[in-house]
């Protein structure tokens, strides 16, 4: 009884950890200046452990999230005491956390938080690092959660979260929106640490989980922050925010009851969650305000082709490869060029796929990539060509990629051979 009221005890400080740590690391920051993001970030830390001490013992507080902030302004309230060049921060710090974090943040929350990803999303600090400070402060993810999501040791994710910290004090980066002539070089660095912390949660690149859906669920919380701000809340952020819904929507139908990837073809659509869909054509409209169009508009397009269509057959793919063509425009990249040709063999078959991806198969950006060899052999054994469609596959198992897909590969090999292939092998992404 006691080790399930414990256990009980420790989801609910995880869970209130999780939701209001950003807020709070966020405004302690913002009073103590982000050369103190430590100081922060030991005051939140203190409160949870405090709770996770006392409330085995004396029970679970009426208001548990009110607990925990006045446990971390008493904390740094005492710090600040000790700290002579922080002591004309106290009142401030009364007025900040005397009311404590709301279940809907108010605006004031909201701009801390903003404030946050934008510092640590700052261009001067390297991509791997931006993403494990904004995991760490905003998302409230400690260093292991963040090193066992991205297959990291934890000393490496400590290390980027160190250099990150030391390139705020060192730049000077301020917690603060930039101007409006920095806003747009540092609101598409935002974008993109959103983004690839969403395809990290949505296709793992190793491991045994496809799908950490952790990890999207936060990509989604701090796009939902960009676009509920006046200075953030641009056609372009509605547009990543649209896509991530969309995709987001599919994660229950995307791995089947034994673990293995499904295809989109063979995902059941009655699982797709329809209110992240519905949350993901109210974003798309609002992508639509503005005469400017980036990859996220023509992305989020093309997942809203799919999140409209009763069935695979169904699927406009005629419009997706238009959306590709235009894709590829803004972005000419192999990988943009490869998933254009799966469309292209919905609509004019095979063959014709199959002569567009020999012109882009000796690109070296796609040498180890498995979708590439494993998208011809999908053609080849559409048009009843075997033996070479299994040495494709074969390609695509020497390929690095997750287990999962591992898996999904050696499941279609095996359907064309008829026996089960030995040997070590890899594969990433949807076929």
């Amino acid at each position: 009884m006691q080790e399930s009221s414990n256990s009980r005890i420790d989801g609910l400080v995880d869970h209130l950890f999780r939701h209001q740590a950003g807020q709070m690391v966020s405004s302690l920051t913002r009073i103590f200046g982000p050369q103190h993001l430590d100081l922060a970030e030991e005051v939140v830390q203190d409160a949870l452990l405090k709770a996770l001490q006392i409330w085995p013992f004396r029970g679970i507080p009426e208001n548990p999230s009110g607990w925990l902030v006045q446990v971390a302004k008493n904390r740094a309230l005492d710090l600040l005491r000790r700290e002579s060049s922080l002591q004309s921060k106290s009142q401030e710090l009364l007025r900040s956390l005397s009311a404590g974090p709301e279940l809907h943040p108010s605006s004031g929350a909201l701009d801390d938080e903003l404030n946050m990803i934008f510092m640590a999303c700052h261009p001067s600090i390297p991509r791997e690092s931006r993403i494990a400070l904004t995991l760490k402060t905003v998302g409230g993810f400690g260093v292991r959660e963040i090193a066992r999501a991205f297959l990291a040791r934890d000393s490496a994710i400590a290390q980027r979260v160190v250099r990150a910290k030391r390139l705020i004090r060192e730049k000077q980066i301020t917690f603060e929106l930039p101007d409006p002539r920095e806003l747009p070089a540092r609101l598409d660095s935002v974008l993109e640490v959103i983004y690839l912390l969403f395809n990290e949660g949505y296709t793992a690149h190793t491991g045994e989980n496809l799908v950490r859906r952790e990890l999207c669920e936060e990509a989604i919380r701090l796009g939902g922050l960009l676009v509920t701000h006046d200075a953030s809340g641009l056609p372009k952020c509605h547009a990543l925010l649209a896509l991530m819904l969309f995709q987001a929507a599919r994660l229950p139908a995307r791995i089947g009851k034994d673990g293995e990837l499904l295809t989109l073809a063979e995902q059941d659509r009655a699982l797709w969650d329809r209110r992240s869909i519905n949350r993901g054509f109210y974003h798309l409209d609002h992508a639509a305000q503005g005469p400017e169009m980036t990859e996220y508009h023509m992305q989020a397009g093309i997942a809203a082709c799919h999140a409209a269509a009763e069935s695979h057959e169904t699927t406009d793919w005629g419009r997706i490869v238009q959306l590709y063509d235009r894709l590829r425009e803004l972005n000419p990249s192999p990988v943009v060029a490869l998933n254009r040709v799966v469309a292209l063999s919905r609509v004019y078959g095979p063959e014709a796929a199959i002569r567009e991806l020999e012109e882009i198969s000796e690109h070296a950006a796609l040498g180890h990539y498995h979708l590439l060899p494993a998208t011809m052999g999908e053609l080849l054994s559409e048009l009843g060509q075997i033996e070479k469609a299994a040495v494709f596959y074969r390609q695509a198992l020497d390929c690095p990629c997750s287990d999962p897909e591992r898996r999904f590969l050696l499941k279609k090999l095996e359907a064309l051979t008829g026996r089960r292939p030995r040997g070590p092998g890899h594969p990433r992404s949807e076929i």
